[in-house]
C-alpha cells in the first residue's frame, strides 16, 4: 500500500519505524532480529536509510592519508527483505547528495521491479567526498530536483528522452519537514517555503526530523497550513537513552533538548536514563495522539531495546 493510501484511511494510532543498514560487512543477524521485533508490531510501514560514500582521513607514521569510504551498502536488499519476506510496505531514502540522477533513475527502476511503491526522498548530509561526474551525467542539487526526477519517471519520463513506450512508475513520494528549520534555512517561515516547493512538485506526505517538544511541531504544522500545506504531517520521535545524546543529537540534527528533559536526563544516573527517555517520548506521543495524529514515526537506527520499552507501555 502507498503511504498516502495509509495515512487517507487509517483511523487507529499506528507507529512506523525507521532503521539504517548495518556497516559493511556488518552482522545481518542482528539487523534481522531487530526488523523481527518490530514486525511484531505490525507497522505498516519501514523506512531504510541511505549512505552515500564519505572521505575518512587515517593518521599514519607516514602522516595522514585521506582515503575515499564507499558507501554503506544494503538498503536495496534490506527493502526487499522488508517488503517481501515480512509483508511489511519499505520505504526506501533516496539522496541527491552522493548520487548521479542516472544512479537514481536506475534504483528507482529497480525499486519499482521488488514492487516497492513508496520513497522518502532527500537532499541528504551534504557529502565530505564528491563523486565526479563524466561528461552527460547530472546531479540533483536539493530534494525538491529530486521529487521532480521521480514524478517524471511516474509519467514515463526518463533521463533517456527518446525511449518508445516508456512505462510510467507509480511512486508514493515523502519529503522530510524540520519543525526547528533545517540548520542552513534562515529562519522557518522560509523553509516551510522551501517546503511547499517540494509537496508542489509532487511529494504526498512529509515526515518530520526529531523533536522534543510538541508544541515546535504544533506550531510547525500551523505555520505549514498556512503556506498551503495540506498533505499529511508524519511526527518523528526519538527516544534518549544516553547522557551522550544530550550533546550528540543537538550537534548533529540542530535541534534543542528541552530544560526540563536535559535536567531530569543530567540528574539520573547512567543506567536510569532511558526510562528517563521513555517516560519523556510517550507523553509525547500520547499528546500527539489526542491531537489526531494517528501515526507516529520512530527513529529507531540499530537499537530497538527503547522501543520494546514504550511498545509495552502503548499496548497498541
Amino acid at each position: 500500500m502507498k503511504v498516502s493510501d495509509f495515512l487517507q484511511n487509517n483511523k487507529s494510532p499506528k507507529i512506523s519505524f525507521e532503521i539504517i543498514p548495518p556497516l559493511r560487512g556488518g552482522n545481518i543477524a542482528e539487523l534481522l532480529e531487530i526488523i523481527n521485533q518490530l514486525a511484531a508490531y505490525n507497522p505498516p510501514f519501514i523506512d531504510v536509510t541511505s549512505h552515500p560514500a564519505e572521505v575518512i582521513y587515517d593518521e599514519t607514521p607516514n602522516g595522514v592519508l585521506r582515503k575515499v569510504k564507499r558507501k554503506r551498502p544494503g538498503t536495496l536488499g534490506i527493502c526487499a527483505l522488508i517488503q517481501n519476506k515480512y509483508n511489511i510496505d519499505a520505504v526506501p531514502h533516496i539522496l541527491c547528495n552522493g548520487f548521479t540522477k542516472e544512479e537514481t533513475e536506475d534504483f528507482l527502476i529497480e525499486l519499482r521491479y521488488l514492487g516497492i511503491q513508496n520513497v522518502l526522498a532527500l537532499r541528504g548530509d551534504e557529502p565530505s567526498f564528491k563523486k565526479p561526474v563524466s561528461l552527460g551525467r547530472s546531479v540533483n542539487n536539493y530534494a525538491v530536483d529530486l521529487v521532480k526526477q521521480i514524478m517524471d519517471l511516474n509519467n514515463g519520463v526518463y533521463l533517456e528522452k527518446d525511449l518508445l513506450n516508456a512505462e510510467k512508475t507509480d511512486f508514493c513520494v515523502g519529503v522530510a519537514g524540520y519543525p526547528e528549520k533545517h540548520f542552513e534555512a534562515p529562519n522557518l517561515s522560509i523553509d516551510i517555503e522551501h517546503l511547499k516547493e517540494k509537496v508542489d512538485a509532487g511529494a504526498s506526505y512529509i515526515v518530520t526530523q526529531m523533536f522534543f517538544d510538541n508544541k515546535k511541531f504544533l506550531d510547525f504544522v500551523e505555520m505549514s497550513k498556512a503556506k498551503g500545506i495540506n498533505v499529511p504531517i508524519i511526527p518523528g520521535i526519538k527516544i534518549l537513552s544516553t547522557k551522550t545524546q544530550l550533546t550528540s543529537i543537538p550537534k548533529n540534527f540542530y535541534i534543542d533538548i528541552p530544560d526540563e528533559l536535559a535536567n531530569e536526563v543530567m540528574e539520573a544516573k547512567n543506567e536510569h536514563v532511558l526510562e528517563v527517555g521513555v517516560n519523556w517520548a510517550l507523553k509525547q506521543i500520547e499528546e500527539l495522539f489526542n491531537h489526531g495524529y494517528n501515526l507516529i514515526h520512530f527513529y529507531v537506527m540499530l537499537n530497538p531495546k527503547p522501543i520494546k520499552l514504550i511498545m509495552d507501555k502503548l499496548k497498541l
